[in-house]
């Protein structure tokens, strides 16, 4: 009967040389780096699979980011990443475009995380004053609606969306709310809107 030490398999990756029990170390080796398990730019390969290089098209969660020259194993983008449309594969001979592209949308990014953070700050200084028709006990004929704040913040010189105004509930009657105005995932700053009679 064959022992597990006497069954070994070598794998070189990177100039290192690994020495694993083919009946247990390589399965093991291979699972503990999927990318349903780690958040990894280099996906591993299985023994004998060769490496790829791909340039994202879109976001592909724990793998990378559209605008990304990553690695992964062959198989996982030629069978996965190229055929939906996720990626480009980047060859010898397109490689120094996508790496052009790849530093230029970079820099884009860090503009435009650099500009909103400042907006955000300017948001949150912002205090909007709406003038309503209301009853006699403070109550708004109809509700605020979020093309108002639109058009008050517009006054201030900032310009948002409808779908960016997110009421925590919606305003009904006079006196000071909060209203939130959806940047980013990450960025939500709040203004301080207060209803006051015409």
């Amino acid at each position: 009967m064959q022992t597990l030490h006497s069954r070994i398999t070598h794998i070189k990756y990177e100039k290192r040389e690994v020495t694993f029990n083919s009946s247990f170390s390589l399965y093991f080796f291979y699972a503990i780096l999927t990318p349903d398990d780690n958040n990894i730019k280099e996906l591993i390969p299985k023994a004998g699979e060769h490496m790829m290089k791909v340039y994202l098209l879109k976001d592909v969660e724990k793998v990378g980011m559209a605008g990304e020259v990553i690695k992964v194993a062959d198989g996982y983008g030629q069978n996965y990443l190229l055929p939906r449309k996720l990626g480009i594969e980047v060859t010898a001979a397109n490689e120094s475009f996508y790496k052009k592209k790849e530093k230029q949308i970079e820099h884009r990014k860090e503009v435009i995380n650099s500009k909103t953070s400042m907006l955000a700050e300017k948001i949150s200084s912002i205090k909007l004053t709406l003038k309503r028709k209301m009853h006699d006990d403070g109550k708004l004929y109809g509700a605020v609606a979020p093309s108002e704040i639109v058009e008050a913040l517009a006054e201030k010189g900032v310009s948002v969306t409808k779908s960016q105004v997110e009421f925590n509930k919606s305003i009904k009657v006079k006196g000071n709310h909060e209203v939130i105005i959806k940047l980013s995932s990450s960025l939500k700053p709040t203004i301080s809107v207060t209803i006051v009679p015409e």
